[in-house]
């Protein structure tokens, strides 16, 4: 989800709200994906057959999309962005590094210590949605499989949320004497709309547009976890979250941004195609398309009453990577 974005250094307002970002936002959001991958990997371990941790697997994915576009701090220092999700996949990492371990039986698997040494593409939800909607040809060690990347995923959730409450004190403290991170409080406030710009593009160009491909060449198979039909579910649970986020960063009213959100949340709430494996169909894909053109009018509004404000220029060419 790194996307290019050029900020000039100037001097933000003080109505981007860092603690309130913090408080009603990224540390909620950052214990509710510790507790939800620590209870699916305590559901695999106990049965872990594709039936019995689907339901878990559902939740826990809930929980790290709706942070999954804060990719600074933690998340960050400790390298765990592909590791957790390895998505976009153009070569099939995840189904070359899983069938890998599945042909050799790699021992790995039940060394919990030691699993994170695998391919990155073999460890997060991507890899464990294989495990659970793809046939495997070795239910034994499926099973095994399916425990290790349960597992790995809740160390790696709690890792990331034990290290954030220090680096939230460092964004609360910017500016003072001895803080390296963030030397002054523009830093703090720029890290947040960079994550809800970055957010936006990331939901634009790849969640909406990687399926969407061209008129003449759609590219479904392309969709984000098509195989567990969460394709659209993620375009809205991001769409909540980074709506979130924007109403936390201001005491303004927003009235563009809302608007636009709202705007976008329908037109997702509207599209019946869970997967977005109709995007070859021209009725269907229409849709689809409306839909990307309203996550647009989100990073325009967003543009004008935020990024502006702050003093982040508006001319930046984001809107232009399709």
């Amino acid at each position: 989800m790194r996307l290019a974005l050029i900020l000039p250094f100037c001097a933000l307002p003080a109505f981007a709200d860092v603690d309130r970002a913090l408080d009603t936002h990224i540390l909620p959001a950052q214990t509710e994906l510790a507790d939800t991958t620590q209870a699916l990997a305590d559901t695999a371990q106990a049965d872990c057959t594709p039936q019995a941790v689907r339901p878990a697997f559902h939740i826990a994915y809930d929980a790290w999309i709706s942070i999954s576009h804060i990719q600074f701090g933690p998340l960050e220092d400790q390298a765990l962005t592909l590791p957790m999700s390895f998505w976009p996949d153009p070569k099939d990492s995840t189904g070359k590094a899983l069938a890998r371990l599945t042909a050799a039986r790699d021992p790995i698997v039940d060394d919990p210590d030691n699993f994170d040494d695998v391919s990155a593409a073999a460890q997060g939800f991507t890899a464990l949605e294989r495990m659970l909607y793809d046939p495997q040809p070795d239910a034994d060690y499926a099973c095994r499989l399916t425990q290790a990347i349960a597992t790995g995923l809740a160390r790696k959730s709690e890792a990331i949320t034990h290290d954030w409450p220090a680096f939230a004190d460092l964004m609360r403290s910017a500016g003072t004497d001895g803080n390296t991170r963030f030397q002054d409080e523009d830093e703090a406030r720029r890290a947040l709309y960079t994550a809800l710009s970055t957010g936006l593009q990331f939901l634009h160009d790849q969640r909406l547009g990687r399926p969407l491909g061209t008129f003449d060449r759609p590219r479904p198979r392309r969709a984000e976890a098509r195989r567990s039909e969460r394709t659209l579910r993620h375009i809205q649970l991001q769409l909540a979250a980074l709506e979130t986020l924007a109403t936390a960063m201001t005491d303004t009213d927003l009235t563009q941004t809302r608007t636009a959100f709202a705007e976008a949340r329908q037109r997702a709430k509207t599209l019946d195609d869970p997967a977005l494996q109709d995007v070859a169909d021209p009725a269907r894909r229409f849709k689809v398309e409306v839909l990307q053109q309203a996550v647009r009018a989100v990073q325009v509004a967003m543009i004008n009453e935020i990024g502006t404000p702050l003093g982040i220029s508006a001319g930046f060419n984001s809107l232009d990577g399709d």
